[in-house]
């Protein structure tokens, strides 16, 4: 319940000596206002006749239908306080008023939902802040749609494309990119994760990109650093260049002996033939002979 700051008090009993009312009635009907966006209220109080609901510039239902000064009453007071919330608001409200919440058991496991939508009343000098109601990075202003489940909530702000899901102690922002958020939801049993509906259809909240955790952007990944390249007095090996003969401690079998030979005389052939100069001929065969 929101707590009354002493300049709610006062307006509080000045209504309450004006209209004839006990200051509880006042009050409960100020917060039914406010959480109306200051243009409606759904109250429940027996100094209104129980249960009713109230419209700015439209229709005021209570339970006796047919008691038309009590509903005059509640015309009265409900507009004296919604000028006075007009008077004292610190920041706009947003959209209209819609709110849900619904609360269970389950296998000795409690399970709680709540959800609004349209501001729930903004900010007014009448009420003492609440820095737990208010949780979301100040910059992103009032979110049209908020809401909680089991120990997540979540506020969104269409306007700016930003979803603020607060976990435990620590605060998720996301951008929600061209999805159009129409509600959430957990994943209940075998895990914990978050989705949501847009006009894609069921989408999870992984998939979306993080602006930040708890006011600090996400560190980019390190890209791989590129392969050295060789020193300069170094030349890459040519991978079409011929294998290097191996060292085996001079050792060589006789076939290699042979091998090395046969090609000499291949060489000698060529050169005979004209294939190869004779320049050719001897830097080949002083290679091969040295392999010997």
């Amino acid at each position: 319940m929101p707590q009354l700051s002493p300049t709610g008090n006062e307006i509080v009993q000045r209504l309450s000596q004006r209209h004839g009312l006990s200051s509880d009635a006042v009050t409960h009907m100020l917060i039914a206002i406010h959480n109306g966006n200051g243009s409606m209220a759904q109250f429940n109080h027996p100094e209104f006749g129980g249960c009713g609901q109230w419209m700015r510039g439209g229709m005021t239902m209570v339970s006796d239908l047919f008691n038309y000064q009590l509903k005059s009453r509640v015309e009265n007071i409900c507009n004296d306080i919604a000028n006075e919330l007009a008077n004292h608001q610190t920041s706009p409200f947003q959209g209209s008023f819609q709110s849900q919440s619904q609360g269970g058991q389950s296998q000795g496991t409690g399970n709680t939902q709540s959800q609004a939508s349209g501001g729930m009343g903004g900010n007014n000098s009448l009420f003492v802040p609440d820095p737990d109601q208010n949780w979301w990075p100040e910059e992103l202003g009032v979110p049209n749609a908020t809401g909680a489940q089991n120990n997540i909530r979540y506020a969104y702000f269409s306007w700016s494309r930003r979803l603020a899901v607060k976990t435990g102690s620590d605060i998720w922002v996301y951008d929600t990119l061209d999805h159009q958020i129409g509600g959430f939801g957990q994943q209940q049993g075998g895990g914990s994760s978050i989705t949501f509906t847009s006009q894609y259809g069921t989408v999870n909240l992984a998939s979306l990109p993080v602006i930040s955790r708890n006011g600090v952007a996400p560190v980019p990944p390190t890209p791989a650093a590129p392969a050295a390249a060789p020193p300069a007095n170094e030349t890459a090996p040519n991978p079409m260049a011929a294998p290097a003969p191996s060292d085996s401690g001079n050792r060589q079998d006789a076939s290699g002996n042979e091998g090395i030979l046969g090609t000499l005389e291949r060489l000698g052939a060529l050169k005979e033939k004209g294939y190869i100069s004779d320049q050719e001929f001897e830097e080949k065969k002083r290679d091969l002979l040295s392999r010997l």
